[in-house]
Order: C-alpha cells, then structure tokens, then sequence
C-alpha cells in the first residue's frame, strides 16, 4: 500500500508550522510587552492564552496531517 497524502493531510502540516509560528509570536510579543502591562493585565493573559492555543492547535494538525489513514477506494 503507497502512502500518499491527501490535500486535507498535507494543508493541515503547513497550517500546524503556521500554528506553531503564531504560538512563538505570541511568546515574543508577551515577553516585550510583559515590563509594561504586569502579569496581572488581561492583555497578558489573552497573549498566554492564545500561545497555549495556537501550540496545542499545531499539536493537533501535526498529527493529523502524519497519520497513516489508508485509502478506501476500490480497485478494479
């Protein structure tokens, strides 16, 4: 059996590498803005938030997009 990849598969590996781009941001942005807004700022809060978001998402897509689904079309 070949192991080839969808569309959906392959989108979803590009879309986790953009995921995990957006949660290292998210951290950079944090760590410059952190000595001005303080821990207790909801900003900050919203910035962890969407860090642990986007890593857990690209988690997700990563392994959606290595999975060994197998073709269910019928050979004639």
């Amino acid at each position: 059996m070949k192991n080839n990849k969808s569309v959906l598969q392959k989108s979803s590996l590009y879309f986790a590498g953009a995921s995990f781009i957006a949660s290292v941001a998210s951290v950079i942005y944090l760590m410059l803005k952190i000595d001005d807004l303080g821990w207790e700022n909801p900003i900050s809060a919203s910035l962890l938030a969407s860090t642990f978001f986007f890593a857990f998402v690209g988690v997700v897509l990563s392994i959606i997009g290595m999975a060994n689904i197998p073709s269910f079309k019928v050979d004639r």
